[in-house]
């Protein structure tokens, strides 16, 4: 807190000894140290209160990032959901093909009348 060297604290002693007296010195050193360990508690105690604070304050932010991401999980979510029906909708198109049912059966029925009549027309 405050730089202090050996030669400075030995002249501060020196100077007190002599304005207080021999009588009152270690009382007012006991009273002294009271005062300055008190200052150090409260300055610690205002240092946590504000890390206090700015760890609430970083927390705060980082639900709100989470909140933000959430509604991108909801969109990714109902993206996959959308392919997985477009997958299922395009196989359950195949199977039907497969049946019999699909649009591509009609060219063929077509296609295979016209080769049964071609070859009446050529007896004829």
């Amino acid at each position: 807190m405050f730089d202090f060297g050996f030669w400075e604290l030995i002249m501060i002693l020196v100077i007190a000894l002599l304005v207080v007296g021999p009588e009152r010195l270690p009382g007012l050193a006991r009273t002294a140290g009271f005062w300055i360990g008190k200052a150090k508690r409260m300055v610690a105690d205002v240092r946590a209160e504000i890390d206090n604070e700015l760890a609430a304050d970083s927390l705060k932010k980082a639900l709100a990032e989470q909140d933000a991401f959430e509604d991108v999980y909801e969109i990714i979510e109902e993206t996959k959901q959308v392919g997985r029906d477009i997958k299922q909708d395009f196989a359950q198109g195949a199977i039907d093909d497969d049946m019999g049912d699909g649009p591509d059966d009609k060219p063929d029925e077509k296609n295979n009348e016209a080769k049964s009549i071609a070859p009446e027309n050529k007896q004829s």
